[in-house]
């Protein structure tokens, strides 16, 4: 039999049989709504009466529903109040937003000569110190600044007479509120009461993040090689922290360690992320490293003369700054990254997550350019109302049954930077190959890290270890993964501590580590996917025939890798 079950969000036709209990049958609704099985009412009659116990195991015939049957499903809660409201005090928001809070925050002025007529003391509108929301101050700094920071906007909201007694920040929503009883559900009806309010496009006031800056040229320089080599774009993701940008009144700006690049396919004109199988293990070592995700970076470059290695300026006021296409990806990473937030009672507003465009610049030269998009823009992409253009990739248009329309100006610009002393969260002077990139023949094996420990012997082992592409390796490999034993040593990189390092230096794991480097120098890089060589037990020891011959006789060459089998997608 097929049950009809009206939702204030739509009905759905639940097959069932009439032998069936409430009970199962209300599961299979739960499954179809996408509900928890304890998070909705259904009725047999639209004003609520004739209750389904959830907990009967009565079956469908003899509670007398039969096929056809029209059921009523009330979510928990009454409209406008959800069932469970986030106690806000016990959200834990970033050490940043912790930090800036506590800062006093205003602008403090000297005494001006000429129009201050008071003592030293004293203090007058020429030299009172300015709120850190103060427009006009923002407008005259070099270069302007359009939006003030989020903890100033917070200080506006906060201060006057009740400082913010009554302050509460709310996130956009585009969806119909549930549980409204006086109407048939959408499309049949709807009301002022659960009709979402429409969206009008305005520049944000505020920004989550001021300021980005890369901690030295490297980190972009290795990042662009890919590009230089293939012609094709790259993408990967910015690993990092956030820290104060004094420039501006309680600013925050994001500082990048380091760009780990997931696995992709990549052409001159489009990227397509992969399934990554490092994901939680990158997660997990830039944790212990006291690093967070703070963002991602794309290329957008064509050359424009390779003789000279000009690039096309192609992002301009005249096209666009970011398509539509990439205003939705944005927005769809800055809401698997929210910030946490006390002030809003969903316990998250906004995102701190950025995005970076290496694209050419006015001068034909590649230029970082940088961005996050408005929360209006993350509403539309989190609940699916926004959606690209094919024609016009500057152009984007919301879903017919929305309100909203127009996309191009949810987005605003940040300013990216490189500092005068470049900074580094990893000393190492060498380069460990960069992971993904085998299509260079840059390989993560223990050739090259063989080839790595031989080129920086003569640094000190902290400088040797601290390469974030050669702590990934260590974790992820497939012969060796250290992920249970590697702690110390990721401490000794974030503390910059030699003696850690040291004493990590003189374990079992990182012996037999300099053992197989030992085995594989000289040899082919190694097929990451293919079984190692039977004689080899793999492990803290080695066996007899890889150290010395059966007779005593001079040691015997190791015996080659054996052959690719055919589901083996690494290089014979």
């Amino acid at each position: 039999i097929i049950i009809r079950v009206q939702s204030p969000d739509g009905m759905k036709k639940v097959p069932s049989t009439k032998r069936e209990t409430a009970a199962g049958f209300i599961k299979q609704v739960a499954k179809e709504f996408g509900f928890n099985s304890n998070g909705f009412s259904i009725y047999q009659n639209r004003n609520k009466t004739g209750e389904i116990d959830s907990k009967t195991s009565k079956s469908l015939s003899i509670l007398k529903i039969k096929h056809g049957d029209m059921l009523y499903l009330y979510p928990s809660g009454s409209v406008g109040v959800p069932a469970e409201v986030m106690d806000t005090a016990a959200v834990q928001e970033d050490s940043i937003d912790q930090y800036l809070a506590k800062q006093d925050g205003k602008i403090y002025r000297n005494r001006d000569a000429q129009l201050c007529r008071h003592g030293a003391l004293g203090k007058c509108v020429h030299c009172v110190p300015l709120e850190p929301f103060d427009e006009d101050y923002l407008n005259h700094l070099d270069p302007p600044v359009k939006q003030m920071s989020f903890h100033a906007y917070i200080r506006k909201l906060t201060g006057g007479a009740d400082k913010g007694k009554f302050a509460a920040l709310e996130n956009i929503s585009c969806k119909i509120k549930s549980g409204c009883e006086g109407h048939p559900p959408w499309p049949e009806g709807i009301c002022t009461k659960c009709q979402p309010s429409a969206i009008t496009l305005n520049r944000q006031r505020y920004r989550h993040v001021d300021n980005i800056m890369f901690e030295h040229h490297t980190i972009a320089d290795r990042f662009l090689d890919y590009w230089r080599k293939t012609g094709s774009q790259r993408m990967g993701y910015l690993y990092g922290r956030y820290t104060e940008h004094k420039d501006i009144p309680l600013a925050i700006r994001a500082e990048v360690a380091a760009i780990y690049e997931p696995p992709q396919n990549a052409t001159q004109n489009s990227l397509e992320l992969l399934e990554d199988p490092r994901a939680a293990a990158v997660e997990e070592i830039a944790a212990k490293l006291g690093l967070v995700k703070v963002g991602w970076i794309f290329t957008d470059l064509i050359s424009e003369d390779t003789r000279i290695g000009t690039v096309r300026y192609s992002r301009n006021q005249d096209s666009y700054y970011l398509s539509a296409e990439e205003c939705i990806t944005s927005g769809y990473f800055q809401n698997l990254h929210s910030n946490p937030c006390r002030l809003s009672r969903d316990g998250h507003f906004g995102s701190k997550f950025v995005t970076v465009v290496a694209t050419g610049g006015p001068d034909n030269q590649v230029h970082f350019e940088s961005y996050q998009v408005s929360n209006q823009c993350m509403a539309l992409v989190r609940d699916e109302c926004l959606l690209p253009c094919r024609d016009a990739p500057e152009l984007g248009y919301a879903k017919e049954s929305s309100s909203e329309q127009y996309v191009p100006d949810v987005f605003f610009k940040i300013t990216t930077t490189f500092p005068k002393d470049p900074q580094f969260t990893f000393s190492s002077t060498e380069r460990f190959p960069i992971e993904n990139r085998d299509v260079l023949g840059e390989t993560q094996d223990f050739h090259s890290l063989s080839t790595y420990l031989s080129q920086s012997s003569s640094t000190s082992f902290l400088n040797i270890v601290s390469d974030f592409h050669l702590l990934l390796f260590l974790v992820t490999n497939e012969v060796m993964p250290l992920r249970d034993s590697i702690g110390l040593i990721l401490e000794a990189v974030k503390t910059s501590n030699e003696d850690l390092a040291q004493t990590w230096k003189k374990s079992e794991q990182w012996a037999t580590i300099e053992q197989l480097c030992s085995l594989r120098h000289g040899l082919p890089h190694d097929p990451p996917l293919c079984p190692p060589p039977p004689q080899v037990r793999w492990g803290a020891s080695l066996p007899a025939p890889w150290t010395t011959a059966p007779s005593g006789g001079p040691r015997p060459p190791p015996p080659p890798p054996p052959p690719c089998g055919p589901a083996c997608t690494a290089p014979s």
